[in-house]
This record gives structure tokens, C-alpha cells and sequence, in this order.
């Protein structure tokens, strides 16, 4: 009998370098730290850390980064048979400076084309996608091709089955100004999948709306059963098509690099999901793991384990983790 997946994933991948010092400008950075990095990976870490059985579809360059970040997913318990190489390009690198609390630029490098742009319907398990129980997919997967036929074919095959998710991840620096408009491709999406989620820049690409609360219906206008709606300081806005709304604040944290919180909130957001949890707890959930990422450094090595984000649940806030302290 076939595996099952709890959480396939699919989309970007890359090295992240973070500087190891904070609050400076990358031209006076001296010292950087090497991590895994590329949101669908990062959501698949995620879930992982919370014991769910994931997997990712991507590419990677023939080279040593791609073997890094290999060695990295295998470490994460990430199952990367569907990671494959690219001959043509590199795997991409991607800078951020760190300035605390909400100001962290990123210097993506992913030309001439990034690997993970390069996924084909053609090597598609379908199969194994169309049995996951999540089924997680971007905006990016959509700004070129062969990416945006292989993501819209793995819609087609999973036909609104269990939990399909559309991150909306809006990167303009990946659009060429040539290309059909991020709004058509993203109805196109949405209209497969069964939860939209996204911050407000996001959602107004998406559906034309700003106000959550309009932007949340105009997703789930366009296919979507579920609409998440993340506004930063005010916290999440998650409205069912079933009229259940919950609109949870943000848990409070003292943020070094708020970068991971995002991928941290999309893992957890599928182990609710999965487990079936009312909405509001969902969120609530959802929140403080993203909190937690957002009091750490990196992306992929701070995502919680289930212990950390119960220990923020029942403290109300994020407890700074001690300088070389590991989970």
C-alpha cells in the first residue's frame, strides 16, 4: 500500500544566509549563518517539528548547495525523494538584513532562473499528491514555467480532495512584466483549492480587496472554503463559508527576525487542520508558533516543537529562548 502523507508541499527552495549580526546594513556585515530556507520547505519543516509525515516537491541545482540543503531537509525528517537537480542553474542564495522589530529587506538571487521554476508536470507523483492529506502550494509556483502548468496540474489531479492550500505568496520581483496578470493565475488557483491564505498585499493582488474582512469573502467567492487573512500587528482574520469568523490577536513576542514566522504559521495552521480543531484554536495555534520563529534567528532550525508552542500558549507571550539554548 502506498505512503500517505500528512503534508506534501510545493515550491520554493534555497539557502538562506542570515547575517549573525543584527541591526547593520549587509555591507558592514561580516559573519553569516547557512540555513535552509524557501517558504513551501520551510511550511513542510514546520509540520514536521509538530510530527506530521511531510514531503516536498522541488529542484535544486546540481551543486553544493543543493547537497546542503539534501542533508538539511533529511536532519528536518523532511522527505526529499521529490527534490531533484537542475543542470542548467544554480541553487539560489537569498541575503536578509535584520533590523528589529519588522524591517528585514531580502536580496533574493535566483538568476537566470531559479531550479525550483523548472518542476514538470511530466515528474509529478500525482498520485502521491492526490493522496496527501495537505496539499500545500504558492503564488510563486505560478509566475513562470514549466511551474505553472506542473503546479496547476497537481490542483487538477488532487479535484478539491482533503486539504489543499494556496499560500498566496506574493513576490513581484519574480514576475516578468510580460507575464498574464498575477490576478488571472491566482483565480485559476484558487477555484482549486480549498484554503486561501495570505497577508493583506497578498489578498488585494489576489481578489482587488483590502479590508479583510472583504478581502476574506472574495476569496472564498472565488473557490476557497476556508480564507485566512494575516494582518501583522492586528493579528489573523479566518472566515469558514460556513459564516464561522475568528479574528485572534497576536501573541506578544520580542522579535529578532520575523521572517520564519510566516512558514511557522502555515506548518502549524496544517497540524490544526489535520487535527480537526475548531478555527479560532486553529489560529490561536497558528500564531504563537509564528511568534516563537519570530523571537529566534533563523527560519528552518526555529521552527517549534509542539512542547514550545504550548508553553507560549499557556504563558500569553514568547519566552526569548537563551543564547545557545536548543529545543
Amino acid at each position: 500500500m502506498p505512503e500517505l502523507y500528512d503534508v506534501i508541499t510545493m515550491g520554493r527552495i534555497g539557502v538562506d544566509l542570515y547575517p549573525l549580526q543584527t541591526g547593520l546594513p549587509l555591507a558592514r556585515v561580516d559573519t553569516f549563518g547557512k540555513f535552509l530556507g524557501g517558504s513551501p520547505t520551510n511550511v513542510a519543516v514546520a509540520a514536521a517539528r509538530l510530527g506530521r509525515r511531510t514531503a516536498v516537491v522541488t529542484r535544486t541545482g546540481r551543486d553544493a548547495f543543493g547537497e546542503y540543503l539534501h542533508q538539511q531537509l533529511r536532519e528536518f525528517g523532511v522527505d526529499d525523494r521529490w527534490v531533484t537537480p537542475v543542470d542548467a542553474y544554480p541553487t539560489p542564495v537569498t541575503f536578509c538584513e535584520i533590523f528589529p522589530p519588522d524591517d528585514f529587506p531580502l536580496y533574493f538571487y535566483r538568476r537566470p532562473k531559479a531550479p525550483d521554476l523548472e518542476i514538470h508536470t511530466s515528474e509529478l507523483d500525482l498520485h502521491a499528491i492526490r493522496s496527501a492529506r495537505v496539499f500545500w502550494m504558492t503564488g510563486t509556483g505560478l509566475c513562470a514555467e514549466p511551474s505553472r502548468s506542473a503546479t496547476l496540474a497537481a490542483l487538477h489531479a488532487r479535484d478539491r480532495s482533503g486539504i489543499t492550500v494556496f499560500d498566496l505568496d506574493w513576490r513581484p520581483m519574480f514576475w516578468d512584466a510580460g507575464s498574464a496578470t498575477p490576478t488571472a493565475r491566482y483565480r485559476e488557483a484558487l477555484a482549486r483549492a480549498t484554503v486561501a491564505v495570505g497577508n493583506l498585499d497578498e489578498c488585494e493582488i489576489a481578489t482587488g480587496e483590502r479590508e479583510p474582512y472583504a478581502a476574506a469573502r472574495a476569496l472564498i467567492a472565488a473557490g476557497a472554503e476556508l480564507a485566512v487573512v494575516k494582518q501583522g500587528p492586528k493579528g489573523v482574520l479566518a472566515v469558514h463559508h460556513d459564516g464561522t469568523v475568528a479574528e485572534v490577536p497576536p501573541l506578544p513576542v520580542e522579535v529578532v527576525n520575523g521572517l520564519g514566522a510566516g512558514d511557522a504559521f502555515g506548518g502549524a495552521l496544517c497540524h490544526g487542520l489535520l487535527a480537526g480543531w475548531e478555527t479560532a484554536r486553529v489560529m490561536r495555534y497558528a500564531n504563537a508558533a509564528g511568534a516563537i520563529v519570530a523571537s529566534r534567528l533563523a527560519c528552518s532550525p526555529a521552527m517549534p516543537f509542539p512542547y514550545e508552542v504550548e508553553a507560549a500558549l499557556t504563558a500569553g507571550a514568547v519566552t526569548p529562548r537563551p543564547a545557545g539554548a536548543t529545543p
